[in-house]
């Protein structure tokens, strides 16, 4: 029978993880098709401006988005992290789909290949994914906590995000991506653990089994916010700093890994598994995470490509404005000219 209830926990994780996808996924497409509208009618977002708040699409974008962080949130009440997390992937396959047929952004061969890896990997993820143990409190999941394996690993965080705010934020933040997104994703780990626990007392108090009275699920909430704040504060540093196309892949990755490894350790998602399906599963993950990686490589190549165009004759025309209060002037633009045509590269 608790295999039965383990298994059907697990698949309603498995949903939602995929519901969640998909909210998150198509809602950076009616944002993107609001701020399009918008810009039309005013400022653009990214010049300061603020009509997209007007927009009806922008606003069911960021409803969509809520959607589907909530049903991320549930998810990881019935499903152990390293199914979940790893689904995340989803989103950006559902995104860069639906740019191709809906925003008419080509998906080019190697985005392709992103997508059919993510969905492999996806796959193999679920089929291998551990069952899920319900705690039955608050109380069991902060014994959980306060084992000896994850005091160390949380304590090993906070030493590591200490020191590299500390010491080599001032120095290298703007200049090492990997400094950034380390705190970022070192701190996010602690929130899904938060966050995972918070979500089991919700459902152990709507089941009859008050959970507020317990000081660890306070603690919990404090854990969760702070490290959340920390988390999201960190991200958009990054983002700030570096290209997107550079921080999305490497954060995904970090973030996605040392998850499944604070879950795994504090809630032994692979206690009872066999080797061949913890191996299986890492295959699945790794398999994941190279499909997100070749996809953002993909998106970035499209992007330099249409940034790299040829000057300066091969599209539009040229306008020349010339002062006759000059002889030689007309000569001069002749010679210009024509030294343009000679350095352009020749046509493929």
């Amino acid at each position: 029978m608790a295999m039965e209830e383990a298994v059907s926990d697990n698949t309603k994780g498995l949903a939602l993880a995929v519901a969640s996808s998909v909210f998150i996924g198509a809602s950076f497409i009616l944002k993107k098709i609001g701020l399009l509208r918008a810009a039309k009618c005013g400022a653009r977002a990214g010049g300061g401006g603020y009509t997209y708040l007007s927009e009806p699409l922008w606003w069911a974008g960021m409803t969509t988005m809520l959607l589907g962080e909530v049903a991320n949130f549930i998810a990881y009440i019935f499903a152990p992290a390293v199914l979940v997390t790893p689904l995340g992937a989803l989103s950006i396959i559902v995104s860069s789909v639906l740019a191709h047929f809906v925003l008419k952004e080509r998906l080019e061969k190697l985005g392709v290949l992103g997508c059919v890896s993510c969905i492999v990997g996806s796959v193999v993820v679920v089929v291998h994914a551990p069952e899920e143990h319900m705690p039955n409190s608050v109380k069991e999941i902060w014994n959980l906590a306060t084992q000896p394996g994850f005091l160390a690993y949380a304590l090993t965080t906070l030493l590591l995000v200490g020191t590299l705010v500390l010491f080599f934020e001032p120095r290298y933040g703007q200049t090492n991506i990997l400094i950034y997104l380390g705190i970022c994703s070192s701190m996010g780990s602690l929130t899904v653990v938060s966050i995972k626990a918070i979500g089991v007392a919700i459902k152990l108090t709507l089941d009859g089994v008050n959970q507020a009275t317990y000081p660890y699920t306070w603690l919990f909430l404090m854990v969760a916010i702070v490290c959340g704040v920390s988390q999201i504060n960190y991200l958009n540093k990054a983002l700030d700093t570096f290209n997107l196309a550079i921080v999305s892949p490497i954060y995904y990755v970090m973030f996605t890994t040392l998850t499944i490894v604070a879950s795994g350790i504090m809630f032994k998602d692979w206690a009872g598994q066999s080797f061949s399906s913890i191996a299986s599963e890492l295959c699945g993950l790794i398999t994941i995470l190279s499909g997100t990686i070749l996809l953002h490589t993909a998106e970035e190549g499209a992007n330099n490509s249409a940034a790299l165009l040829p000057w300066p004759l091969d599209k539009g025309s040229i306008s020349w404005c010339i002062s006759l209060s000059s002889d030689n002037l007309l000569k001069n633009v002749e010679e210009d000219y024509f030294a343009a045509l000679q350095s352009s590269p020749a046509p493929v």
